[in-house]
Order: structure tokens, then C-alpha cells, then sequence
């Protein structure tokens, strides 16, 4: 059972923060999607079927809230848990994020990676 890897995909669309996320999720039962943008984002959810997606919101050639009204109305993608991973913040898009499916929230500028990191570790179940 010990290599059998879970796979978690970032959608995020600025190169230094998608390797910085990569890199904190480093580890050996874990394989590491990119995705550009949200059009990009949901090809790779549609074919690949990730354990979990992290989802930021201003996302190129598709808002991350579109992106998740997809995954979620899809019957193969919507069990996927979702965790919005944004620079947007407020009460609203908390809201609107929760209601689309988005299973926790992250303000960029208000959390360590650190933190990001666990939730999804406790998500997963994965093993520290």
C-alpha cells in the first residue's frame, strides 16, 4: 500500500507561488498537477481525477469560481474536495466559494503555507 501516491492538483496561475506550494507538498506518497489557468485546471481534474484540488480564484481564461461550479455539477469530478487557495477575501467570496462546494478557504495573505499544507494533509489523511 505504501506506493500507492495521492494526487493533488494546483490550479494557480503565478509560477513562484504554485513552485512554493509544490515544493511545501513534497513528499513521497504525494504526486504534484499543475495547471495554469482554469480552463487548463479542469482538463487535468476531468482526465487525471486528483484527491484533492487547490484552487486559487483569479485564474486566466476561466475564474476560479467557474472552475468550481464545473467540477462540482460534474458527476466524475464532483466528489474531488476542493480548497480555495486566493488573494480574494471577504465574507462574500467565502460564501459564494462555500456554496459552489470549496470544502475550507484560504486567504493568501492571512495564512502560512504551513497551515495550507496541514489542512490538506488532515484531508487526505496522509501521513506526516
Amino acid at each position: 500500500m505504501a506506493d500507492i501516491k495521492r494526487k493533488i492538483l494546483l490550479v494557480e496561475d503565478e509560477p513562484d507561488v504554485l513552485q512554493a506550494v509544490a515544493d511545501h507538498l513534497k513528499r513521497d506518497d504525494v504526486e504534484i498537477l499543475k495547471a495554469f489557468d482554469g480552463s487548463e485546471g479542469l482538463a487535468v481534474a476531468e482526465a487525471e481525477r486528483p484527491d484533492l484540488v487547490l484552487l486559487d480564484l483569479i485564474l486566466p481564461r476561466m475564474h476560479g469560481f467557474e472552475f468550481l461550479e464545473k467540477i462540482k455539477a460534474n458527476q466524475e469530478t464532483s466528489h474531488i474536495p476542493v480548497i480555495v487557495f486566493s488573494n480574494l477575501a471577504g465574507a462574500t467570496n467565502f460564501e459564494k466559494a462555500k456554496s459552489l462546494g470549496a470544502i475550507a478557504y484560504f486567504v493568501k495573505t492571512d495564512v502560512k503555507l504551513d497551515e495550507v499544507v496541514q489542512k490538506i494533509v488532515e484531508i487526505l489523511s496522509l501521513t506526516s
